[in-house]
């Protein structure tokens, strides 16, 4: 096999990472490079897999755990993508609740499979609410402790510290960010993006291509406090099909999927990490997110004209699966008020399990 670059994105949920894997692969596209992209969740039916295939990129899932509890199946999925599309490029991004990924998959990947991978500088993304919360600990935020223990080991562990949403943030704002960041975190390199609108994103693209020390930073991580964080959260995929007898403002109907889960985790003082659902036809597709509790959601994209779309909800809450499951099926029963039909095609919930990584490395290869 020829030697392929793999870059990795990390970032905790609601960063943006699908975002910006579609951005930069776009961008390589247009230079010539062939682009292969991998996804992660803890579960099948990620909307993030179904948006990138929409857009017609060349893109393969791994599921029901990390890269680091699947490094076995990485490997075979790069082997995949090298044999059925040739590329010289692979973009993955692990599952956003995952950390300590220096040692337990960068490292590894030097160490077992440097004769045909070279591995760019591991990058982080981060969303500037959620970075505060680390920069300021004392922060009102209802996300649990040992969650944001995740997140500041993801940044830890970062060759490269990328702050997305830069179109969300005023001059001032985005001074005071960077300041503050690079207080805590001197001497790494640091990048202010906008994976939505691009800007940024060639300035990281290129410094990529540029030889340095992927996995530079092997992080001590307490995997009693890490299992603790992902298990608090609530893990969510459904699919569903929605037939209305006549033409529905579907965005609308998006927007009030998402409020009824975010007025239905307020009363119960809990944090959404990140929910996310698309709603298809063949031909078009809405996509909407919300990232906080206490965050308003948002729609991107149009579909006109529709009676019948394919629904497919990803929701990260700060509650028990069950619990988590039956607010959601609720909210869709709700929508006949509204004289849509719901077919529920599949509804699959959990916490995730304690980390059990394939390989952990003490020291950087």
């Amino acid at each position: 096999m020829k030697q392929l670059q793999l870059i990795l994105v990390g970032g905790f949920l609601g960063a943006g990472k699908t975002t910006l894997l579609a951005r930069a692969a776009k961008l390589l596209g247009t230079h010539g490079h062939r682009v292969g992209l991998i996804t992660n969740d803890q579960a099948a039916d990620l909307v993030d897999t179904a948006l990138l295939r929409q857009a017609q990129f060349e893109v393969r899932e791994i599921a029901g755990g990390c890269f680091c509890c699947r490094f076995d199946q990485l490997i075979t999925t790069v082997l995949q993508l090298a044999t059925e599309i040739s590329p010289d490029i692979i973009i993955g991004e692990p599952v956003g609740s995952c950390t300590d990924l220096s040692a337990t998959v960068l490292q590894p990947l030097k160490d077992l499979h440097a004769d045909c991978l070279t591995l760019a500088p591991f990058s982080v993304l981060v969303d500037p609410n959620r970075l505060w919360e680390v920069l300021e600990p004392r922060r009102q935020s209802l996300m649990h402790a040992s969650a944001r223990y995740i997140l500041r080991k993801q940044l830890e562990e970062a060759d490269l510290l990328i702050i997305n949403k830069r179109d969300l943030l005023d001059p001032q704002e985005q001074e005071e960010l960077l300041a503050a960041t690079r207080d805590m975190f001197p001497g790494k390199p640091l990048y202010l993006i906008s994976a939505l609108t691009g800007e940024g994103v060639a300035a990281w693209l290129d410094d990529l291509a540029s030889p340095g020390n992927a996995g530079g930073h092997i992080v001590d991580v307490d995997y009693d406090i890490y299992a603790e964080g992902e298990a608090v959260l609530g893990w969510l995929n459904a699919s569903a099909t929605l037939t209305a007898t006549a033409p529905v403002d579907w965005q609308a109907r998006g927007l009030a999927i998402l409020d009824g889960i975010r007025q239905a985790a307020a009363l119960r003082r809990a944090e959404i990490v990140h929910v996310k659902l698309s709603l298809t036809t063949p031909t078009d597709q809405c996509v909407a997110n919300l990232t906080a509790t206490t965050g308003q959601p948002t729609v991107r994209g149009r579909l006109d004209e529709a009676t019948a779309v394919s629904l497919v909800i990803n929701a990260r809450v700060e509650m028990a699966p069950d619990a988590l499951q039956a607010i959601i099926e609720e909210i869709l029963r709700s929508l006949a008020d509204n004289g849509i039909a719901v077919q529920i095609h599949t509804v699959r919930s959990l916490s995730p399990g304690r980390p059990m990584p394939t390989h952990r490395y003490a020291s950087v290869k």
